[in-house]
């Protein structure tokens, strides 16, 4: 049974003490499905493998071709010039092609099944991009906060002990030390805007806007209590591992597809001609009374039997062995990579949880030693440097904790990812139905008609700036080679 993600995000958010009306991770995860030019481009993919399965039964249905034509003959033919208005049509149907069609035909709907898989495996991806995204603009907003109350923290140091060494009770070293410590935390206040900038535009990359406020995340399932655990639920649940399963079974297809070749192909066949002469039957036959147009129709059954075709289909059973068991050695490479990224997910979570409690821990002590240190200060047992001290193991810790419980909830939804439960239909979104593979696939792969075409593709994601003006191409302009300046 599937659990609902973020089916309490809303409740959640306010138990942390979200603020009313801010975007949620749930948004961010809807606008991200609906939006991300990963997943609209892996759905168009999955389209394309349908229309294969399209492609494949076409195969099996009869093939109708018309021809017309009109001749004029050059040299005498029976006494005369002449020419002549023809047409035809002709038919056939496969009866029997040694499996060829029925394989082409389960192999086309095993890479739909691979495609399928590849999409929801997509899905999970990108989501974890999303969480991180989101996360890392929380984790440097929360920085950001940090490093500026520290710069007013020490501004405020830095004009105590000015005004104290203006009394002379500390030193002018007392006053370089605080003015070097501001100076030292304006400077990391200015790196963490700079990393702030970059994690908002990632997020504006990953979802397709700038971030709003943002509310802290809900809390994450309840995850396994041991790596061996998490693996069996990867090994049953991973969609790359369902992908390339569904590759290997088409796989196989494909051989049994290259060895129909050596065998007997059976169609029956039809033809219908007209030829009109136009009146110049007697002219290119002689005589008189020559009938000026002709009827023909015909029926019969065809067969090709291959006796030798110089090694080609030897060539293509062993290409397409060549391929099955390239996809075989792949399926055991996904398997090692989803075992590993699984048991690393789990150990990244734990190590973050225990980074988090320790360093809460931390905090805690060093918010007590700070206010001991300033207190002890005061009666001149410790000097402005120990402040100072005091106050930077603080901040550190502070960002500690913050950083820490950001790779936690990370690594939390990577391992989700990696056990095959970070796909949409895992997350309880509810920002409209979810995307149907199936409606495209019963739309297109049973249809006949050679004239039924879609509209036009237009990009579906959104883009983060304006689309560049549609006019008149310069040719020379872009044919012309940059150069530097002449004299």
């Amino acid at each position: 049974m599937r659990v609902g993600l973020l089916a309490a995000a809303g409740a959640a958010a306010l138990m942390v003490g979200g603020s009313a009306g801010a975007e949620t991770l749930r948004d961010a995860l809807v606008q991200t499905y609906n939006t991300n030019p990963t997943i609209m481009g892996q759905r168009a993919q999955l389209r394309s493998l349908d229309e294969g399965v399209a492609l494949a039964r076409s195969q099996n249905r009869p093939q109708l071709s018309g021809t017309a034509g009109i001749n004029q003959n050059l040299l005498r033919t029976g006494g005369g010039e002449g020419r002549n208005l023809s047409a035809g049509v002709d038919v056939s149907y496969p009866l029997f092609t040694g499996g060829r069609i029925r394989n082409q035909i389960r192999a086309a709907d095993e890479r739909v099944l691979a495609g399928r898989a590849a999409l929801r495996a997509t899905e999970g991806d990108v989501f974890t991009e999303t969480v991180g995204a989101y996360m890392d603009v929380i984790r440097d907003r929360s920085i950001v906060t940090l490093n500026r109350n520290q710069v007013r923290v020490l501004e405020t140091n830095l004009q105590a002990t000015r005004d104290r060494f203006e009394v002379g009770d500390l030193t002018r070293t007392d006053v370089a030390q605080s003015e070097a410590r501001l100076a030292l935390a304006r400077s990391n206040l200015a790196t963490a805007e700079g990393r702030l900038e970059g994690s908002e535009e990632n997020y504006r990359r990953v979802i397709g806007a700038l971030p709003d406020e943002l509310d802290p995340p809900p809390p994450l399932p309840p995850l396994p209590t041991t790596p061996d655990q998490a693996v069996d639920i990867a090994l049953a649940n991973n969609s790359d591992l369902v992908s390339i399963a569904a590759q290997v079974r088409a796989a196989q297809r494909d051989v049994s597809i290259a060895r129909a070749g050596r065998l007997p192909s059976v169609s029956a066949i039809g033809t219908q001609s007209y030829t009109n002469y136009l009146g110049t039957a007697d002219d290119q036959f002689g005589g008189t009374g020559n009938r000026n147009s002709i009827n023909n129709t015909g029926v019969g059954v065809q067969a090709r039997i291959p006796i030798y075709q110089g090694g080609a289909v030897g060539a293509q059973v062993r290409q397409a062995q060549a391929v099955q068991s390239q996809l075989l050695e792949r399926g055991v490479e996904v398997e090692r990579s989803v075992v590993a990224n699984t048991r690393a997910a789990f150990a990244s979570y734990q190590a973050a949880q225990e980074a988090v409690e320790s360093n809460q821990v931390a905090v805690n002590a060093n918010t007590l030693a700070l206010e001991g240190t300033r207190a002890e200060q005061t009666v001149g047992t410790r000097n402005v440097l120990d402040v100072l001290n005091a106050e930077q193991e603080l901040l550190n810790s502070q960002v500690a904790v913050v950083t820490a419980r950001r790779d936690a909830y990370v690594a939390g939804f990577q391992l989700l990812n990696a056990m095959g439960r970070a796909e949409a239909d895992d997350l309880n979104l509810d920002g409209g139905a979810l995307y149907d593979p199936l409606a495209n696939y019963d739309r297109v792969s049973r249809r006949g008609s050679d004239w039924r075409d879609d509209p036009d593709p237009q990009p579906v994601s959104t883009r983060t700036v304006a689309p560049p003006a549609v006019g008149p191409v310069d040719t020379n302009r872009q044919n012309t080679p940059v150069t530097g300046p002449t004299e």
